[in-house]
């Protein structure tokens, strides 16, 4: 009996050592040489999310032919909810706004593979430039002959944002009047929505009183209602905020990566991709970038957290 206990003791400490082994070995072989036999890339909505996913879908054939990879594009809700899915190893691609990459970054969800390039926008009119930029602003927009004239006016309004993780429909519009000396999470009504067309309609039908919205949200309703230029009007513009990027897992290998973001640019260049691209989040093209030119992501991130305090 002594000597079967010895044997069992003896097994049970082997299996505990090979196991060891083994979850030490699947964690080194989780960090960066993960090649993806598919792909799930996903998306989250800036306009109506159903519009959005058909326009989308081609994506899938376009970069399963240039990967040789079957490729499965969705649609999230949110961008917290893209950060949860590429945490857990769900998503392997996340279209994430500036934000949205600092979360997933400091989380160990996602780095950087691509930045998107938008053609400037001039004021006013919100007319469109020829030149491809890696920034945009977000705007405050009220409804024409509204009271609002300034900033300064929006305390005890009503204002539609978009999600905590939004760059442009929360955390720099925010952050930037917090500088001012205007707490809009204490000294407003925010109403947060799903969609920068919605923020802008909610304005114009005056279910609230501004919005933040991206730079300029108003031409993805302008097809609808030729006239919202000139009903909803800008009252403030943000510093520049980074391009949307591209983010992916950290455990895919870097020669999968370097094959994706070839993919990505191959497909903005060309014509059908163009068109695909851009009718999904006005992207033009995609280009390379750096960890640090998001700090002052970072930076307007510190002043939302004191802000909340």
């Amino acid at each position: 009996m002594k000597k079967l206990k010895k044997i069992l003791a003896g097994l049970a400490v082997g299996l505990a050592a090979f196991s060891l082994a083994a979850c030490s070995a699947n964690k080194n072989s989780s960090k960066e040489d993960y090649t993806p036999k598919s792909l799930n890339v996903q998306f989250v909505p800036s306009q109506a999310a159903d519009k959005l996913e058909s326009r989308a879908k081609p994506l899938e054939k376009m970069l399963s032919k240039r990967l040789g990879i079957p490729v499965h594009v969705s649609m999230s809700t949110d961008y917290n909810t893209v950060v949860e899915a590429m945490k857990s190893k769900k998503v392997d691609v996340g279209f994430l706004p500036p934000d949205g990459y600092i979360l997933a970054h400091k989380q160990k969800a996602a780095d950087l593979l691509l930045q998107a390039e938008r053609y400037g926008v001039k004021q006013p009119g919100g007319k469109r430039t020829k030149n491809l930029v890696k920034f945009y602003h977000s705007e405050i927009l009220v409804k024409k002959g509204s009271k609002i004239k300034s900033w300064k006016d929006l305390k005890g309004k009503s204002i539609s944002i978009q999600n905590p993780t939004s760059s442009a429909g929360y955390v720099f519009p925010i952050a930037e009047l917090k500088e001012k000396g205007l707490n809009v999470l204490k000294s407003c009504k925010l109403v947060t929505v799903t969609g920068q067309d919605q923020a802008v309609l909610n304005v114009l039908n005056g279910d609230t009183d501004a919005a933040f919205v991206f730079e300029d949200a108003r031409t993805i309703v302008q097809k609808d209602n030729p006239k919202i230029m000139s009903q909803v009007v800008p009252i403030y513009f943000t510093k520049p905020i980074p391009n949307d990027v591209i983010g992916v897992t950290p455990n895919i290998s870097k020669k999968f990566k370097d094959k994706l973001a070839k993919a990505f640019i191959s497909i903005a260049k060309s014509k059908e991709g163009h068109k695909v691209i851009e009718s999904i989040y006005t992207h033009e093209g995609y280009d390379y970038v750096k960890d640090s030119d998001f700090d002052i992501v970072r930076k307007y991130d510190k002043i939302i957290e004191s802000t909340k305090k």
